[in-house]
């Protein structure tokens, strides 16, 4: 990492990472674990009992070596069978106790679990519905998928699984302590000091590497799941232009990446609990060798040290178990930091003083308005337009000439950089986003339809739409005639993205949809594909019954359409380079009358 010009570097740790990005790297765990229980804390009465539950299972397991002493010191070496099989029995009790209340416990934690996991995905969920577009532009689909999947559902696992054994096992730790104290203090020193010594030292080696391998083992999913799902999307594309072999390479070096960090982060972890057991073992031979020495010298009984290799064995285990969900802990972390990273991004917000009850009425203008996607590449500089109510402007000009980014500004999908939009005078930045978009209609080339009846997607355009106006939005829309031969009419259930229709079928739908919604503003982006000559027709027929009476912007491929056009935009660089109706621009001679005649570069536009 380059330090910023005269500052003073940062120190390195002896692993030759920096202290600085340590210290910061604790500071987000942390901040990611207070998430997390913020989360649990929201039931906290159920949490109580669960405590509670834990304690008094984790008490009664720890009985069962000290009344085993006893009963090696006080019953067997006495030959005293009742009072053995009373101690016994008192044992028995004891753990089946203990084991009840594991059971309780546990059942009351994948409850608390599963509801704070249904919380942390409904507010992701909820995020990504209020992000705006510049956020789903700049992320695969994939990796979004993965956060709102694979990263939850590890933090599933873990609070379902991992929480309670954790709390459990630091209570038994500390339970374990206290009675090995009041047995032995001097096994105890011998116990604490291998084993929470070496522990110290194996954690203090491998934890930061095992943190750093599972960040990246989460990152290299994201990227593979979202390249899956380009890949899968696009496999039309991919098989006409004989891709295949590209996409290969690809998925093998994104699947490579992630082999690699998984090695990483697996292998440092793969060493934890093997470590653990060795390092218990050889705690428990200490044991045994200095608590034999002393029973020799008389300083202890053979029940006390059989109580305390007993307790010694069980104060390794919970640090084995723990050792052992280490692994899927930094794993849920990771993911966990991945998705309160969403959760945190900047949503859009509307101005505070914002007009809720605003109306369009069809005025729009443009007022120099400058834009960049990226900083320091305007994609639109000074353009301005008028637009009167119920109007046509058609938008053409080459690939990347601004047309799609007019209409994304004018939805709101992106902020102007400079200038001004005005609808009905006001400044489309004081009107709330959600009240803006249902009054902007938009019928683009691509038209998603979503999994669900046909019914449904038209009534996407207006929910509370009553099943005479879905009649007769699809016939308006020229679609209700196809739709009455589906299967099972207005009931089909479209596939995903709508395989089960023709591409001409799917667009009469999207405008059925659009005529539904009855917005006073149309954007429509002309489909350039060829479709039957039949639905051509129909589809121009119900594109005109849309476009009555409203201010349209039409991204227009089609002579037919840019002829009616009331006023014409040719953009070129992002600047407007002329504007006028058809025949004005024609008889110009001018950028217009070349993509006409086909003498620019871009060609002839469609008839």
């Amino acid at each position: 990492m380059r330090t910023p010009k005269g500052a003073a570097p940062l120190p390195f740790g002896p692993r030759g990472i920096q202290m600085g990005g340590e210290k910061q790297r604790a500071r987000h765990r942390r901040e990611t674990i207070g998430r997390v229980w913020s989360y649990l804390h929201r039931q906290r009465g159920r949490l109580i009992v669960v405590a509670l539950l834990v304690v008094a299972s984790t008490l009664l397991g720890l009985v069962g070596p000290f009344l085993m002493g006893r009963a090696i010191d006080g019953y067997i070496l006495t030959h005293d069978l009742p009072g053995l099989a009373r101690i016994c029995f008192a044992m028995l009790a004891a753990y089946a106790s203990s084991v009840v209340l594991s059971w309780i416990q546990s059942y009351l934690m994948v409850g608390i679990a599963q509801r704070a996991i249904f919380d942390i995905r409904n507010d992701l969920f909820q995020k990504l519905q209020h992000l705006p577009v510049r956020f789903f532009d700049q992320r695969s689909q994939g990796d979004l998928m993965s956060r709102l999947t694979n990263d939850v559902e590890r933090l599933s696992s873990v609070l379902t699984d991992s929480v309670t054994q954790i709390v459990a096992g630091i209570l038994s730790t500390l339970g374990i302590l206290v009675a090995m104290l009041i047995l032995s203090p001097t096994l105890t020193l011998v116990t604490v000091t291998s084993l929470v010594g070496a522990s110290v030292l194996v954690n203090r080696y491998v934890g930061a590497r095992i943190r750093e391998g599972f960040r990246a083992q989460q990152k290299s999913l994201g990227e593979l799941n979202g390249l899956i799902e380009e890949s899968v999307s696009g496999q039309r594309v991919v098989k006409a232009f004989a891709q295949e072999a590209t996409w290969l390479g690809r998925f093998d070096e994104a699947n490579a990446t992630l082999r690699e960090s998984a090695i990483q982060a697996q292998t440092f972890s793969g060493f934890i609990g093997p470590s653990m057991n060795g390092i218990n073992n050889f705690a428990l031979t200490l044991v045994a060798g200095v608590g034999g020495v002393m029973v020799v010298r008389g300083l202890t009984t053979v029940g006390t040290v059989a109580a305390f290799i007993n307790y010694g064995r069980q104060f390794g285990r919970p640090l084995n178990e723990i050792a052992n969900l280490y692994n899927n802990i930094e794993a849920a972390l990771a993911g966990a930091e991945r998705v309160f990273e969403t959760i945190d991004t900047e949503p859009e917000i509307d101005a505070s003083d914002a007009n809720q009850g605003f109306r369009i009425c069809g005025d729009v203008v443009f007022e120099n308005v400058t834009f960049a996607y990226e900083p320091g590449t305007p994609v639109l500089r000074d353009v301005s337009l008028h637009a009167h109510p119920g109007e046509t402007v058609a938008l053409i000009g080459p690939t990347g000439a601004g047309k799609t980014t007019i209409v994304n500004l004018l939805t709101r999908f992106y902020e102007i950089e400079g200038g001004h939009i005005l609808i009905d005078g006001t400044d489309i930045r004081e009107i709330p986003k959600q009240t803006l978009r249902q009054q902007i209609g938009i019928v683009l080339q691509d038209s998603y339809l979503f999994t669900g009846t046909v019914r449904e997607n038209i009534r996407y355009g207006r929910l509370e739409a009553t099943e005479e106006e879905i009649v007769a939005a699809a016939k308006m829309a020229n679609a209700d005639t196809f739709i009455r031969h589906l299967p099972h009419g207005y009931d089909t259930v479209l596939s995903e993205r709508a395989g089960n229709l023709s591409q001409g079928q799917r667009q009469l739908l999207s405008i059925a949809r659009t005529i539904l919604a009855d917005p006073q503003i149309l954007i429509l982006d002309e489909a350039t594909s060829s479709v039957d000559t039949r639905t051509e027709i129909q589809i121009q027929e119900a594109m005109l019954r849309l476009m009555s009476d409203r201010t349209c912007f039409v991204i227009a491929h089609r002579l037919s359409t840019i002829r009616n056009a009331d006023q014409i935009l040719v953009l070129k660089g992002g600047e407007v380079i002329e504007r006028g109706d058809h025949d004005h621009l024609v008889n110009a001679q001018g950028f217009y009358y070349g993509l006409l005649t086909g003498a620019e570069e871009d060609g002839v536009l469609a008839a």
